[in-house]
């Protein structure tokens, strides 16, 4: 028998001690009625109860409180971001057939919030099941150690910042971006003061990292997978155009990096063109090595502007001619480019009216402070605007500006 029930059930007989007259002896050993009516009750409500104390009864009541109100509130918050699934597929279709999309095909209520009482603290001790460890996220030396084990590569970094800046100005003028879209996202990315290997909570006094993403930009490993076996032909033909250019020790250096290249495109290209398998290879160390590309100053330049020209093409190819304002291919670089281009194409009336909760599914959003505050697609373009402008003034943003 478990030792809580053994310790429950021994509690018993001194209960009925405690209850029961004096024995004394013949029929008078019988008990009342009204006695034992009485401690039948008691026996009844203390098996019921587990023989809790009044402050677990107290945390059961409150529970069960809780989880009606619970119960409630997660039944209209299903009914709400159900009807935004179905209002996005509604939209999706309609732009696949060239209809007009209005404010009818928007949720235009703000989502549910929940205000009941907090889940109550549990007396007793619980039983909690064991995480499996966390696995760490990869830093710099292990993209650097990835690429030497797995293409005995190691890549060019810059000789200081500024030169890292001015080979990414020049590639991305080269692409097509412009020099706001390249310094105004790099301002929100990083603050206006990240490094070309700066990496999301390795900064502003950060020790730990809390994602892959890193530069400029801030690519995952996903992301440069994806963009190798996108935009690799682009990159090889770049790379081979410097080659061109080049003799001497340093023309070896990069017919070694342009081989190495090649390797990690055709790598990329071995997979179905798919989020979720450019993914699986991001979180090996091929991925990690590929990842190391991002540190490179002549393959570093490409994935940086390449994160944000794949959005202004999209744009184009779905029609959407005008330039696309920095506040706008952030909203696109950081939800996707469908997503964001349904922002991107609403007009401002539209923008004023609209939830944000119309662009997130229900998780993400609940996790987004900002999207919540700045509930509106106006507000949202607004504080990312405002962020830009602010973060803009700081020296890595002027020295990015100077270098276009």
């Amino acid at each position: 028998m478990h030792h809580s029930i053994r310790k429950k059930l021994a509690l018993v007989p001194l209960a009925l001690v405690l209850l029961v007259p004096a024995a004394r002896g013949g029929e008078s050993d019988a008990l009342p009625p009204a006695v034992g009516n009485a401690n039948a009750q008691l026996l009844s409500q203390f098996f019921a109860q587990g023989g809790a104390s009044p402050a677990v009864l107290e945390y059961r009541r409150k529970l069960a409180e809780y989880q009606a109100i619970r119960g409630a509130f997660d039944q209209e918050a299903a009914a709400y971001w159900s009807q935004v699934s179905e209002k996005r597929k509604g939209r999706n279709a309609k732009r696949r057939s060239g209809q007009q999309i209005t404010l009818d095909d928007y949720v235009l209520e703000q989502p549910p919030v929940y205000t009941g009482p907090k889940r109550p603290v549990n007396p007793e001790p619980e039983e909690t099941p064991e995480r499996p460890p966390r696995k760490p996220l990869p830093v710099v030396s292990d993209l650097l150690r990835a690429a030497q084990d797995l293409y005995q590569f190691t890549p060019q970094r810059p000789t200081s910042e500024a030169e890292f800046k001015r080979a990414y100005a020049r590639y991305a003028l080269a692409s097509g971006l412009t020099r706001e879209q390249a310094v105004r996202v790099y301002s929100f990315e990083t603050g206006g003061t990240g490094n070309y290997d700066v990496q999301a909570g390795i900064e502003h006094g950060g020790k730990r990292a809390i994602s892959t993403a890193m530069g400029y930009n801030q690519l995952l490993t996903t992301n440069s997978v994806e963009l190798l076996a996108e935009q690799g032909h682009e990159f090889i033909r770049a790379l081979s155009d410097k080659v061109a250019r080049t003799s001497g020790p340093a023309r070896q250096s990069l017919e070694h990096k342009l081989v190495v290249l090649k390797k990690m495109v055709a790598h990329a290209k071995s997979v179905p063109d798919t989020w979720s398998e450019h993914e699986k290879i991001g979180d090996t160390a091929q991925g990690w090595a590929m990842h190391a590309m991002v540190l490179d100053v002549d393959v570093g330049p490409m994935l940086q502007t390449h994160k944000l020209l794949t959005s202004v093409l999209f744009a184009r190819a779905k029609g959407y001619t005008r330039p696309l304002t920095a506040a706008e291919l952030e909203m696109m670089n950081l939800t996707g480019d469908g997503t964001g281009l349904d922002m991107v194409t609403m007009p401002q009336a539209m923008r004023e009216q609209v939830p944000t909760s119309n662009f997130f599914q229900r998780g993400g959003y609940e996790r987004n402070p900002v999207a919540i505050r700045h509930n509106t697609v106006a507000k949202l373009l607004a504080v990312t605007d405002a962020r830009m402008d602010s973060n803009s003034n700081n020296a890595g943003a002027r020295e990015l500006a100077a270098a276009f």
